[in-house]
């Protein structure tokens, strides 16, 4: 089997030939739709000075019908191959990494009160959120980030593992996937597509839409009768009963064909997705169970979605002049009116479960393209159990492969707790995050990038990136000890916590420090819980002692050559005995010599 990359380049190269021939059929098309319109105006002209029978305007306009057909064909399949050029483009910048700041970094689902989000990365500029999502609609980076942030059920994981590994497999599913349009992507406004289709009907006098149908008939048949004798009068006395009719509805039919506009446009992004969930052959329990149930009185969802999405475009249609007096004749709008209130009252109701599918699915393909171009990448081994996290060669999946440097981790019954020390830049706290973005991963039914990782279901808590407020008048160290209350409150709760707390109460004094530190660290180690901290204050390795054997002190080192710093970024066991701070003073140029 070719490797994701080679796939990718494949692919791009065969899409990127076909749009080339796409876009010249465009222009094609676009020249000769000018050219039998200009026809139809010169035959009009000679019509109307009776130099022709006006029945010869059928020939140029039933052409330049077939023709407005075609054209709309090539341009949607070019819009198409333009979405599956990105869409192979960004899955090989993701290899390659180079894919930060190129897709959507969830910047609305930060939540500072979150106890590990803002820490570990989630979301954000080159946040695990925009590695991973590949989501067109609200609804699917809903879904994403509520997996994201709130761990599964042990069962639950293994459910979306199977869906994920079976979709990782079915790169045309996940392209058809991503052909949903571009310029609407996450546009899909949830709470007011569902009260659109759930409402209360605007056009509810049936016999009204049986008249309307009854004038156009009229109108047509006056019409016909018109262009054989040449008698206007039948159609003057039709188009005046159209008028008497039409105005009293007009308010009603214009709120009906206005309000539809958004929800179709919305839906269309979501019938791309439901159309290749429908399309599909799964085996996997989640991906059958979405497929089932998505037809409304024998009618797939998607089909539904596009005759919606017809209408709309038809009363579009409206709007250019040179149709809009034969529309008002035909009473043209009231129709798609009364056909788009049919619609709502026939699939309103199943609105809300097809969001509900789309998300998921589109959740589970942003993980299975993550699965599929992270081959190396494992599965979770997840145990019951008192509290474990054991990882070998585990590392940061938001870090280039290139500079990405494991490390071997080990928590449990045993060894609930490791103080990693280390000088400044070391690398603790990429540790930390390391830790607790594999264990997101693994919670939200993703791979994670280690060797092996074995671990219990948990809640995560941090401290990296705490900070303080002026508007709320709140030091950084409040701000500190205020989230670890609540990990504390978390460490009592049904799943233990696996805490990562960064250079823990460095805003206070040494002796405060040590003592309030190993306060906090014997209760929570008490309740079951697990986890990390980080310090340059070589006095908290002491800790270890204290809580021994429950603790254990790692380090990472560092050596000065040519009066710069390096570091390996290798985790070793025991503490670390030097420190670089004064070094790293005077590489940046301040005077820090004693006298």
């Amino acid at each position: 089997m070719a490797a994701p990359a080679d796939q990718y380049r494949a692919r791009l190269a065969r899409l990127d030939a076909a749009s080339d021939t796409l876009s010249r059929r465009d222009a094609h098309l676009s020249y000769a739709r000018l050219v039998v319109f200009l026809a139809g105006a010169l035959l009009a002209v000679a019509g109307w000075r009776g130099a022709l029978s006006l029945w010869w305007l059928t020939v140029p306009t039933l052409l330049f019908g077939v023709l407005v057909e075609r054209h709309d064909r090539v341009i949607r399949a070019r819009a198409a191959s333009t979405r599956s050029i990105a869409f192979y483009a960004r899955g090989l910048a993701r290899i390659e990494d180079r894919w930060a700041g190129t897709g959507e970094p969830g910047d609305r689902f930060r939540d500072d009160r979150h106890p590990c989000a803002n820490d570990l990365d989630l979301f954000g500029r080159g946040s695990l959120f925009e590695l991973l999502s590949n989501a067109r609609t609200r609804a699917g980076e809903e879904t994403l980030a509520a997996w994201l942030t709130r761990p599964a059920a042990p069962d639950e994981i293994r459910v979306r593992r199977e869906a994920v590994t079976e979709l990782a497999a079915a790169l045309d599913v996940r392209e058809h996937v991503a052909l949903a349009g571009a310029e609407l992507r996450a546009s899909v406004d949830t709470d007011g597509l569902i009260a659109w289709a759930e409402g209360a009907p605007l056009l509810t006098r049936e016999w009204l839409r049986g008249a309307a149908w009854g004038l156009t008939a009229a109108v047509a048949s006056a019409a016909a009768y018109a262009l054989a004798s040449g008698a206007w009068g039948p159609v003057s006395t039709a188009l005046v009963l159209v008028a008497l009719f039409s105005i009293p509805q007009r308010p009603r039919i214009q709120q009906a064909l206005h309000a539809a506009g958004g929800p179709a446009r919305d839906l269309d992004v979501l019938a791309h997705v439901l159309d290749a969930l429908e399309r599909g052959r799964f085996t996997a329990p989640r991906l059958a169970a979405l497929r089932t149930g998505l037809s409304t009185a024998g009618v797939p969802a998607s089909a539904a979605i596009r005759r919606l999405h017809r209408l709309v475009e038809l009363h579009d249609w409206q709007h250019n002049q040179f149709f809009a007096p034969l529309a008002a004749s035909l009473l043209w709008g009231t129709h798609l009116a009364w056909a788009i209130e049919a619609w709502r009252r026939l699939h309103g109701a199943h609105v809300g479960g097809w969001l509900r599918t789309v998300g998921e699915f589109e959740a589970l393909s942003s993980l299975a393209a993550y699965r599929y171009e992270h081959p190396d990448n494992v599965w979770a081994e997840i145990v019951e159990g008192p509290a474990q996290f054991e990882a070998t060669a585990v590392g940061h999946p938001l870090l280039p492969a290139a500079r990405m440097v494991p490390s071997d981790v080990r928590l449990s019954s045993d060894t609930q707790l490791l103080i990693v020390s280390g000088s400044n830049m070391s690398g603790k706290s990429t540790l930390l995050r390391t830790v607790g973005i594999n264990a997101v991963l693994a919670l939200a039914g993703a791979p994670v990038r280690a060797e092996r990782l074995r671990l219990t279901p948990v809640a995560v808590g941090a401290t990296l990136r705490i900070q303080d407020s002026l508007q709320e008048g709140r030091s950084r160290f409040y701000a500190e000890i205020t989230r670890i209350r609540v990990l504390a409150d978390m460490a009592r709760g049904p799943v233990p916590l696996l805490f990562l707390l960064d250079e823990l109460f460095h805003g206070t004094n040494s002796h405060d420090r040590l003592v309030g530190a190993t306060g906090v660290l014997r209760s929570l180690l008490a309740r079951g819980a697990i986890g990390l901290i980080t310090t340059h204050d070589l006095a908290l390795t002491a800790i270890a002692d204290i809580l021994a054997p429950r603790a254990a002190n790692v380090h990472f080192a560092d050596r000065l050559e040519g009066g710069e710093i390096h570091f390996d970024y290798r985790l070793r066991p025991g503490p670390v005995t030097r420190s670089n701070a004064i070094a790293l003073m005077r590489a940046v140029g301040l005077d820090v010599d004693q006298e």
